[in-house]
Parts: structure tokens; sequence; C-alpha cells
């Protein structure tokens, strides 16, 4: 019975990591470019349905399907249409995101949110001084101008097994291992004053919520009958 009962608790322990994850995509339905991480009941529910995202096998951990792009009309705010990272320059290496809400800093480059510089093809991008915001131009392949002038290109990438990426905090990823490289991303299009959406879709994550309650409850059962069980079989052998 002993062995039964260690089955059921490893049984639960995996179910609140099921609901820690669904519990997080949740929390970030509106977080700009985040890509929900998978769950064995997500992953179960796509299979009958008969589809599955493109990154939904038994080996990653991250769903890096495309989310809807959401119109802002903010000059630097930059949605990926296709396969395809912003890099984020930092000191213990590059991250690599979705997120393109931009900004520029005091010295006049392109950062992220957090003041971290976001990488372009020859360095960092610097604009002019003398050149405001409002009259950035984005091109469909990232390359950004001024008056007609290009100032820079944004470096955008992609890797060819995305499931070596992790999640690194701040809606940013990095490679597990050192072998994963990093190439240029091809047939993507980068959409100026445009924010992807999170691809988190609401009405799964609760249907997998309730499927892994009701589980988590069913086993709590279990153990709870397992022991009056084992309690009632101990009186009758002390008599």
């Amino acid at each position: 019975m002993s062995s039964i009962t260690e089955q059921i608790s490893s049984s639960i322990d995996t179910l609140t990591r099921e609901l820690d994850i669904i519990a997080h995509n949740l929390a970030n339905t509106s977080t700009v470019g985040y890509k929900r991480r998978c769950n064995a009941f997500s992953k179960s529910l796509e299979e009958q349905q008969g589809f599955s995202s493109d990154n939904s096998d038994s080996t990653s951990s991250l769903d890096f399907s495309q989310g809807n792009t959401v119109e802002t009309g903010r000059p630097l705010d930059l949605a990926l249409y296709g396969k395809g990272f912003l890099v984020i320059e930092t000191p213990d290496g590059p991250l690599y995101t979705r997120n393109g809400v931009l900004h520029v800093n005091q010295n006049s480059q392109i950062v992220d949110s957090l003041g971290r510089i976001v990488a372009g093809q020859s360095g960092p991008i610097v604009i002019p001084r003398n050149v405001g915001i409002s009259q950035l131009s984005v091109s469909s392949e990232g390359t950004i101008s001024a008056n007609g002038t290009a100032i820079g290109t944004l470096n955008v990438v992609t890797f060819e097994d995305e499931s070596r990426l992790v999640a690194a905090g701040d809606n940013c990823y990095r490679t597990a291992t050192g072998e994963a490289t990093p190439i240029a991303a091809e047939n993507i299009v980068v959409k100026q004053g445009y924010q992807e959406a999170s691809n988190v879709k609401v009405i799964d994550e609760l249907v997998g919520m309730i499927l892994v309650s009701r589980l988590y409850e069913a086993n709590i059962k279990t153990i709870s009958a397992l022991k009056q069980t084992s309690s009632s079989l101990t009186s009758l052998a002390m008599g």
C-alpha cells in the first residue's frame, strides 16, 4: 500500500506543477510577446483536436507559436511576424525576446524596457540627436531610417531547434547549452507600430485548470481513503 501512496503523492506533485504552469500562463495573458509554457494537459488536448503548435513536442517546454498583432501606432513598437527573436545584449551574454516595445536611452541607443541594448547587425543602433522618435521608419526587414537615411538594422535571429531555448526571466530566453547557435532569421516581417500579443489561449488554459484540479482532488480523496483503510486494518490487527 505504501508504494501506491508514493505513486499518488508523486502524481499530486506533478499536478501541482501543472497548476503552477497554467497559473503562470494566465498571469501573462497581457504580456507583450509572451510565449506560453506547455503542460501535459494542453498538449493532450491539442493532439485530440488534431493540431499542435510548432514546439508542442515532448522535448519542448515552451510554445513559440505566433501571437496576434495589435496596432498601437507607436514608432518603436515592433512586432515580429514569423520565426525570429530580437537580440538583447547583457553582461552575461545575449538574450532573445519577442517583446518589441523599444525605447531610446540617454545615449540615443535603442534599448528594451529595462534599458538593455537591443543589438543591431553592426552593434548598438544609435539614433542621431536631431532625430525624434516620430521621424523613425522601420522597414519590414528591420532597417531603421530617418528622413530616408538608414541608421541601422536590427539583428533578428532564429534557431534551427527552438527547444534549446529556456526562459531567462523578463520575457526573454537564452540557449540551454552552448551548442545552439543563432542564425539570421529569414521570411520574418517586422511590423512597425504593432505589438505581438501573448499567445496564451485563456479558454484552453481554463479547461486545463479544471481537468488538473479535478484530478488533484481525486488523488487527495484516494490518499485519504487509503489512510482510513490502513488505520482500520491496523485496528483490526491489534484486536
